[in-house]
């Protein structure tokens, strides 16, 4: 029986209580909270439905929670039914309820933990978006992890996401990463607003090779070669590094198509239609200040060239169109006015502006031998998504980096995550899996053909520690669901560690192979089956995080 599965039944039983002495149900919320009490001696489940609904059912609370743990008490699958506190309900369900877990897993393997909140809804999740003119940093590599992560958990959860990057490849950050070509062509020092490091030589020689007479050229000409060359040589690059971190996309949007298409002019005439945008001091202004923004925003200037919000405008507009029901922002630190911007953009075209979500990620730094990592051997300046994964690897880079709430700063420490120790996060989840990978080709190795879920007595599996790892496979499909609400995959890699931890306290305490002379009896097959529950589940959870399940190690 799983919390959800549980609430359900607790959910039916007050209807039934209540219904019997008169009162309402329509006091009773949509969904029962169940939750696990921090004392497993209180029970496997707790629920404060008395204290919620009492007053409201004129019923002192104690006297409600009597009520139902008088009824689930009789209830197939509940061991005992107890009230604590003043209403609280602990309950402990048989063993055999539980098991129910096990084989809920074993019959959906891979798609268990998924759900339907989100059937039919599609959502525009544009993450990355770094500008074109250098190697990804670390902000853009913590997106890299948890976008895609995040796309996986919106998807398990039955929404159809369309992962989108923005290149910017418009305006004065590619005029200086020409000017730092052309001067690395020329061997001349980058100039002083430009972009330093090997990688900007790297790409200058390579659009000497492609275009040999570049240099040659009038400066116009030239610049424009070394423009739609070595811009496009950074954005191979750029797909290139993300791709080999297991983040791919399905659309890039260049940010120059909407200027030279139109959209933004036509995104500007709309606008000047709305109550949302203004005229003053020669320029249009966008309420901003209406939606959190700190500042209203200039949309077209003074002398009628369209701002850089101008941009933002018309791309959401053009998401829009193409039928997205939301359009989700993950943007760096420095990026927290675009909340108020975005809204307030939806707003001046006509939208609802909650169709606008933007999430704020905070800085990442490396750490090393207790020190602060600040360069990198290729960019010059700045730590990039190569350096990270030449340190450590992909998968404990993406599982480092997911491990974290995004609004929090992360400080890497790449000797722990080097390491083969319990201390490694990555590799203690990943150990348990291929520890359960091991027991069964052991099992397999022994002659032991598990019979099928329905076939086994799950009634068996009465230890505590085997309690405890069912009631953690059972939470899963919660955590997925939390995870994707509350737009956070960091839920599911510690959900992951307590996972593996429970995995381990019952590998500590309760055999699962028989040894020497001795027979495999039903025990040995529910354990492993539980075993084989507990990898399945580890397996899905890594997967969700674009982590490897490996099984050896």
């Amino acid at each position: 029986m799983t919390p959800a599965v549980l609430a359900e039944l607790v959910h039916s039983t007050a209807t039934s209580v209540l219904t019997e002495r008169g009162v309402d149900t329509a006091v009773l919320p949509e969904v029962v909270t169940i939750e696990r009490p921090r004392n497993p001696e209180h029970g496997d489940y707790a629920t404060n439905l008395a204290l919620q609904v009492a007053k409201k059912a004129g019923m002192a609370p104690r006297d409600l929670a009597t009520a139902l743990a008088e009824r689930l008490a009789e209830a197939e699958g509940i061991e005992a039914a107890e009230v604590a506190g003043p209403g609280f309900l602990n309950l402990r369900l048989a063993a055999d309820a539980q098991g129910e877990v096990i084989r809920q897993v074993l019959t959906a393997g891979e798609t268990y933990g998924t759900g339907h909140a989100l059937d039919g809804v599609s959502i525009n999740l544009e993450f990355v978006s770094a500008n074109p003119t250098g190697p990804i940093h670390l902000g853009g590599t913590r997106w890299a992890a948890v976008g895609d992560a995040l796309g996986r958990i919106l998807g398990a959860q039955g929404a159809k996401v369309t992962r989108e990057y923005y290149f910017n490849d418009a305006g004065a950050q590619i005029d200086r990463f020409v000017s730092s070509l052309v001067a690395a062509a020329n061997g001349e020092p980058a100039p002083e607003d430009g972009y330093a490091g090997d990688y900007v030589a790297d790409i200058a020689n390579q659009v000497l090779a492609a275009e040999p007479d570049a240099l040659g050229l009038p400066d116009a000409e030239r610049d424009e070669v070394f423009r739609r060359v070595g811009v496009q040589l950074m954005f191979d690059e750029i797909k290139r590094s993300l791709h080999e971190f297991g983040t791919d996309f399905d659309v890039f949007f260049h940010e120059d198509s909407l200027h030279t298409s139109g959209a933004v002019d036509a995104a500007l005439e709309r606008l000047k239609k709305s109550d949302t945008v203004y005229h003053a001091d020669g320029a249009w202004w966008i309420r901003s200040t209406d939606f959190g923004d700190d500042k209203d925003r200039v949309v077209i200037k003074s002398d009628g060239a369209p701002a850089y919000i101008a941009g933002d405008i018309a791309y959401l507009k053009d998401k829009r169109e193409r039928g997205f029901d939301l359009c989700l922002y993950m943007l760096g630190a420095d990026h927290h006015g675009y909340i108020g911007r975005l809204k307030a953009a939806a707003a001046a075209l006509g939208d609802d502006p909650d169709v606008v979500e933007v999430l704020i990620g905070q800085m990442v730094n490396l750490v090393s031998d207790g020190k602060p990592v600040r360069m990198s051997k290729r960019a010059g300046t700045v730590v990039t998504l190569e350096d990270l994964v030449e340190a450590v690897g992909v998968d404990a880079a993406r599982y480092e980096l997911c491990r974290y709430s995004v609004d929090s700063p992360v400080d890497i420490d790449l000797d722990l995550l080097r390491k083969h120790t319990n201390e490694n996060p990555v590799f203690y989840v990943q150990y348990a899996h291929a520890r359960l990978a091991s027991l069964q080709r052991n099992a397999a190795d022994l002659g032991l053909a598990t019979p099928g879920p329905d076939e086994i007595d799950f009634g068996l599996l009465d230890h505590p520690k085997e309690g405890e790892l069912i009631r953690t496979l059972g939470e899963f499909g919660a955590v997925i669901a939390k995870a994707a609400e509350l737009r956070e995959p960091h839920r599911v890699a510690r959900y992951l560690e307590e996972l593996a931890s429970a995995y381990h306290k019952f590998y500590d305490v309760a055999r699962v192979l028989p040894q020497g002379d001795d027979e495999a009896d039903g025990l040995t097959y529910a354990r492993l089956a539980l075993c084989e529950a507990a990898r399945q589940v580890i397996a899905n959870g890594l997967s969700l995080l674009g982590v490897s399940a490996p099984e050896r190690m």
